[in-house]
């Protein structure tokens, strides 16, 4: 079936729709809003993208985003550096800044174990994690994986590989629904979950 828009319409639609979650209503939707827009709208958008893209970055030490070496979380003096919350990726650290039950430090994995989709260990930022744990004297790892098969399988390996280094593993307790993404929970249960985190054992 032949679209009812012009090619350039057409084809902001389809970008727009390639999108995570933006279905092809939501991705329509979009499209004309943007075209009803002012100009002055649409470019600032358009800035923010570009300027996104070009000048964000993974740290160094943690793999939040950055727009400089370390993230502004790393070069926090007041944050705790013994205790580290390894997290799947970004969205979860904004989740988990948002109950202010937690101090120390982050490490973003980039991902989970997936081995149905070709996602292993190496795929991930595990041996990063574990270089980090000597040089900054962590003693206490905080596994705030999702609470799925993918996020268990995540935390379980972590266990095995951190516990011959002494390092105590602990994960986010009741409160986390079984299934659950930890970027959609809310902070009071994620304030308790963190309150009543649990010891992990190999």
């Amino acid at each position: 079936m032949a679209s009812p828009y012009t090619p350039p319409v057409q084809m902001l639609i389809d970008e727009l729709g390639r999108l995570p979650g933006i279905g092809p209503r939501s991705a329509q939707r979009l499209a004309l809003h943007l075209i009803k827009s002012e100009n002055e709208d649409v470019a600032r958008l358009a800035r923010a993208i570009i300027e996104a893209k070009q000048r964000v970055r993974f740290c160094d030490r943690c793999f939040n985003l950055a727009d400089a070496e370390l993230c502004s979380i790393c070069t926090d003096a007041k944050r705790e550096t013994s205790i580290v919350c390894v997290v799947e990726d970004s969205r979860d650290i904004a989740a988990l800044e948002r109950t202010g039950e937690f101090r120390g430090r982050y490490h973003v994995l980039l991902g989970l174990i997936d081995p149905l989709q070709g996602v292993s260990p190496e795929n991930l930022k595990v041996r990063e994690l574990i270089a980090r744990i000597k040089p900054e004297g962590i003693t206490e790892v905080v596994v705030c994986t999702s609470n799925n098969t993918e996020g268990d399988v995540t935390a379980m390996y972590l266990v095995r590989l951190l516990d011959p280094l002494g390092v105590t593993v602990s994960r986010l307790a009741s409160g986390l629904p079984v299934g659950g993404d930890i970027e959609f929970a809310d902070e009071v249960t994620l304030g308790r979950a963190f309150g009543n985190r649990r010891r992990l054992d190999p």
